[in-house]
């Protein structure tokens, strides 16, 4: 193999790379501008898509958001009286669901349930919202 066949074959790696390169770029802005038509078409459905898909999200990250609010401090004890924030693992998960959801079940609350009900609504709430400023967003942008 002389130079000229190794400057063939990267010159023809080279082409293939730009030409895949290439082809992922127009599929990619194809998708964007489908997206964008869709939501510029279906403002009300955009946003309620946005919602569900926050509340979903934050309804499987429940316990780690719980957990990150917990060990702040911001939830004081739980029913026994231990510091919320000296906890750590699922006992700091669990206690923090239990505490947003109004205290633990035998205290009268809605537990870890009504815990994961409240983050997965402030998904909700966030998600919905990115998703309106998204829709405002497109319409400025394609008017």
């Amino acid at each position: 193999m002389d130079w000229y066949d190794v400057k063939w074959f990267f010159g023809d790696v080279c082409d293939s790379v730009s030409e895949v390169a290439g082809n992922i770029y127009d599929t990619a802005a194809d998708g964007v501008a489908a997206v964008t038509d869709f939501i510029e078409e279906n403002p009300k459905t955009s946003i309620a898509i946005g919602a569900l898909v926050g509340i979903a999200t934050a309804g499987i990250a429940a316990p780690a958001i719980a957990a990150t609010i917990g060990a702040t401090g911001a939830l004081g004890t739980t029913a026994g009286g231990t510091v919320i924030a000296n906890l750590s693992g699922a006992a700091l998960s669990s206690s923090s669901l239990a505490a947003l959801g109004g205290g633990s079940i035998a205290a009268g609350g809605a537990g870890m349930a009504g815990g994961t009900c409240v983050v997965a609504a402030g998904g909700g709430v966030v998600a919905g919202s990115v998703s309106a400023g998204g829709v405002a967003a497109t319409k400025a942008i394609k008017s």
